[in-house]
């Protein structure tokens, strides 16, 4: 789905991580600000030992080593059952690896373990988003955002709160998300886009293409996706610029061929 952002801190990466990689040395945002910051010492065997494999997991996982992440979280959720942070990446990997039922029973065990999990609510939201459950996925970045705990992601969590309500075409609801997003992120690729998003869908074409131009120097032009060139195409096409319409279309052309924006391009469908 275009514009989440899933794995903390880097780009267009799976769910944030960094809670489920600390989770059992501070509560990883569960606790209501009063309880007693757990330390290594408080830890059973079982749960350090989960720790050390949880982190392997993460390491593969991150690597795109997805049955070696997998294995390593399974001997994880041995030593210590009770882990919410352990299911929460494995529904990370279970959803990478295209199994969608299982990836959602694992959020969903997570947070019947940890409901106040900072981390685990924005993750799930952005599953959910990105499966076109954008109505659901709302709430679980609300209560992301209550938690102190997501102060060091802020960003990225308004990103994808934002990000959804724009799927939804709720450009009034997505515009204040992605604007706190961009005063704390301003050069996260996706928050501009989705403020191009934004803007586009309400036919401000000039504050549509100030943030594609702010994209553009954000990222290298080889590493843009199709549908962040198709949306430049389709700003400049309403901006009348021929010349930068056909430089983008050049770079759909040679880096997306095959894909479907490319292909509504081909159909001249500016408007789909």
């Amino acid at each position: 789905m275009p514009g989440l952002v899933q794995r903390c801190a880097l780009p267009l990466a799976a769910l944030c991580l960094a809670g489920l990689l600390a989770g059992c040395a501070g509560g990883a945002g569960n606790g209501s600000g009063t309880a007693e910051l757990l330390t290594s010492s408080d830890m059973t065997a079982g749960q350090k030992r989960a720790e050390i494999r949880r982190e392997l997991a993460i390491g593969y996982y991150q690597q795109g080593q997805l049955e070696v992440a997998l294995d390593e979280i399974k001997k994880a959720l041995q030593a210590d059952p009770d882990s919410a942070e352990s299911y929460g990446v494995r529904a990370l990997i279970y959803s990478d690896m295209n199994q969608l039922p299982l990836a959602q029973d694992n959020y969903q065990r997570a947070l019947k373990l940890a409901p106040n999990n900072a981390d685990l609510n924005n993750n799930y939201g952005a599953f959910l988003c990105h499966h076109g459950r954008e109505k659901e996925a709302l709430p679980y970045f609300d209560l992301a955002l209550k938690n102190p705990a997501t102060d060091a992601s802020k960003g990225n969590v308004l990103n994808n709160a934002g990000s959804c309500r724009v799927n939804l075409k709720d450009y009034a609801g997505a515009e204040p998300y992605l604007l706190q997003a961009l005063q704390l992120t301003p050069d996260l690729l996706e928050t501009n886009f989705n403020l191009a998003r934004v803007y586009y869908g309400r036919g401000d074409y000039q504050r549509a293409g100030s943030f594609m131009t702010r994209l553009s120097k954000i990222a290298k032009m080889e590493s843009l996706t199709a549908d962040v060139l198709w949306l430049g195409i389709k700003v400049q096409h309403k901006l009348g610029d021929t010349g930068a319409e056909a430089g983008l279309a050049t770079q759909l052309r040679r880096r997306h061929a095959g894909s479907a924006e490319y292909a509504a391009y081909q159909r001249g469908a500016f408007d789909e």
